[in-house]
Order: C-alpha cells, then structure tokens, then sequence
C-alpha cells in the first residue's frame, strides 16, 4: 500500500513538471532565436540553441528606432496606470465590503455586469471624451480609462470581505479616522490582493496595443507595443529584430511577477472564495 502512495506525488509532478515545459516552450525559444542570425532563423533543420550567439539583433534594433523612448512611455504608462489602479480599485472594493449604505449590492451588482461589455463596445465613446478633454496623443490618454477596472474592484472587494468587521471597529473606537484606517491597518493586510492588482495591471498596461494605437498618432509618444507592430511590414517581417524586442519586453513583466509572486497566489485564492 505505500508503493503507490510514493508514487502519486511522482507521477503528479512529473506530469506538471512537463505541462509548464511545454507552456515555456514557446518563451524559451524566442529567447534564444533572438540571439540568432537572421539567416539561421530559416535553416532546416531548425535548433533549438543558436549554432553562432550574436548581439547584432538587439543592438540593431536600438540603434534603427527610438526603442529607448519607447520602453520609457511603456514604463510611464505601466506604472502610472498601475499606481492608479491599486488606489482606486482597493477604496473601492473597501467601501463596497466594509460600509453600509443604500444602493451598495445594485452599485456592485453594475460594475459586475459591465464584465460582459466588451472594450469594442465602449471604445468610440471614450475616445469621444478624450476628444473633448484634449487628450488625444497624450499619454493621459491611456492611462487614465484603464484606471478603474471592474475586475480590479470585484477582486479587491472579495478579498476584503475576509477582513474581520470587529478589528475595523476597535480601530474606529480608539479615534482611527478613515484615512489612517485604511492606510495603516486595511492596506497593509490586504497585500495579496494589493499584489496581484499589480501584476495584472502592470502586465495588461505593459502589453496593450491596441488602445495606444487608437490614442497615439505622434511616434514620439509611441508605447514599446507599437514599435514592435512597426517590424511587420506590407511585404517582409524583420524576425531577427521582432525576437529581440519581443525579449527585451518580457523582462519587466517578468521582473514586476517575481517581485510579487508570493503573495499572487494566496490573493486570487481568497479574493475569489468569499462573496
């Protein structure tokens, strides 16, 4: 009987062992097709290692187009957007699961709803107030829309539900105002969410298209998400460059996952549990 008790956990291992090999397959060989040159993109039969490691690609990229500013509007837009989208998202999803008033399940009960509205539906009357804002090829203009997101508000508000009523009403009791009970006693316990409200804004900011591409006209104000678009011609796709860029831009991704990876898990567990 414990033969096959060991060998459960083995063979489950093994199988995710494999399943996350074959996800990062795909990652793992435009890394490294990055440091190819171009004509050994296109030898058969392919290899999975470059026969000859170059940097031509990356610095040939960098030195053709303006990818430095372009990974700075990325860095603005992503960061901004995601500071934004904390704040926001965490006061509301603490008003909606810690204050009683009239019209709070209907306002919450709404902003679930609009989760079925795609972005295609709602795109022309945005960009018509961005229009009358002034805020076409402006980097405002992506980043406020996205501020606010109902996904965002849903997982904040689950999460903070978990929060015990009686340690927000001592804190209330002994003369806490609002603005310090939210920063000091309900932020610092709802880091999980916190972080995973990061990474997936930071990673949906960091990798948006196609809402730049309808806001930005002027290539100086160009996020990293456009300029690679700019590799795909009419008639011919510079690989060797697409690869390299591509690469340079899942590092932050990477970066910002890594950073807060041990509180991801354990956020999008409780903030989807408890309504």
């Amino acid at each position: 009987m414990s033969r096959p008790s060991r060998r459960h956990p083995a063979l489950k291992y093994l199988a995710l062992a494999l399943l996350g090999a074959l996800f990062l397959f795909p990652v793992l060989w435009v890394v490294l097709s990055s440091f190819k040159p171009q004509q050994e993109l296109f030898r058969v039969p392919q290899t999975l290692l470059p026969n000859r490691w170059t940097l031509d690609n990356y610095l040939f990229s960098f030195s053709q187009g303006d990818f430095g500013l372009n990974i700075k509007n990325s860095a603005i837009v992503s960061v901004t957007s995601t500071l934004l989208a904390v704040i926001i998202n965490t006061m509301a999803g603490y008003a909606l699961s810690k204050f009683i008033f009239p019209g709070r399940d209907l306002i919450f009960g709404v902003m679930i709803a609009t989760l079925m509205i795609p972005l295609q539906v709602i795109m022309v009357p945005i960009f018509l107030q961005l229009k009358g804002l002034g805020l076409l090829n402006t980097l405002l203009g992506i980043i406020i829309p996205p501020a606010a997101t109902p996904t965002g508000i849903f997982l904040a508000r689950q999460y903070m539900t978990t929060l015990p009523n009686s340690m927000i009403e001592a804190a209330r009791i002994d003369g806490a105002g609002e603005g310090y009970l939210f920063m000091r006693i309900i932020l610092p316990l709802s880091k999980p969410i916190v972080a995973t409200l990061t990474i997936f804004s930071f990673m949906w900011r960091w990798n948006d298209y196609l809402w730049p591409l309808i806001v930005i006209t002027n290539n100086r104000l160009q996020t990293l998400q456009q300029a690679l678009a700019g590799f795909v011609g009419q008639l011919q796709i510079n690989w060797s460059s697409l690869l390299a860029m591509t690469t340079v831009s899942m590092i932050p991704v990477t970066a910002v996952f890594l950073v807060f990876q041990r509180y991801f898990m354990i956020g999008i567990a409780a903030g989807s549990v408890k309504g």
